[in-house]
């Protein structure tokens, strides 16, 4: 059996999630797999990715791996990474595409004018390192320290319209949601694999995270 699957849908660098997991869960079989079948007897799964979402979305359905992700995303230990947390939502403004409406929400983009407290002009898209605040009481922050920082890459970024699946903000300058959780399911919009330390123990406690 698959202990962990890393769903390839043709979007984004795998190679790294998978070292990370092997890394951290070195006793685990983990495959980086576009086979539907695969996921679903998986017993946990990563739904990673970058790019743009209109390519995401049709690159998921030629692929048939629509049942398999919302599946996994309703039933077993689930980890959203990037656009692999943004496709969760309803609709997404690029491309102004729905998504696969796991989680109520929308995807919007950063604003076009945007300065940090010193007046200096942020450019989009938000790339590099950033801090991140998270709720206390998530298995998956265990041993993660406030504020701690992970590192980021994107343009859009998630609106949920459930305050309670909010799990950590980060600023660009303005407050924006980048983790939500919700029973078996935690997704972030940082990049754990190319986070260090803190994003290698994001990925150890999901890898032995055992949600009721």
């Amino acid at each position: 059996m698959v202990d962990i699957a890393v769903i390839d849908y043709g979007m984004g660098n795998l190679r790294s999630v998978h070292n990370a997991l092997s890394a951290v869960a070195p006793d685990a079989s983990i495959v980086v797999t576009g086979d539907p079948d695969v996921v679903a007897q998986a017993g946990r799964v990563v739904f990673p990715g970058q790019g743009a979402m209109p390519d995401c979305m049709r690159e998921l359905d030629m692929r048939n791996l629509r049942n398999a992700v919302l599946d996994a995303a309703h039933n077993k230990p689930f980890l959203g990474i990037c656009i692999g947390l943004q496709m969760l939502f309803e609709r997404s403004t690029e491309g102004d595409v729905p998504c696969l409406g796991v989680l109520p929400g929308q995807v919007v983009r950063f604003g076009h004018d945007l300065h940090d407290a010193e007046g200096n002009r942020l450019k989009v898209p938000h790339m590099g390192w950033n801090q991140v605040h998270y709720s206390d009481g998530h298995p998956l922050w265990q041993g993660i320290a406030q504020d701690e920082r992970f590192y980021f890459v994107h343009s859009y970024y998630v609106q949920p319209s459930q305050v309670a699946l909010v799990q950590a903000e980060s600023n660009y300058p303005l407050p924006f949601v980048c983790a939500v959780a919700r029973d078996n399911l935690f997704a972030v919009q940082f990049h754990p694999e190319k986070s260090h330390t803190a994003g290698l123990q994001l990925l150890k406690n999901f890898a032995s995270w055992n949600p009721v």
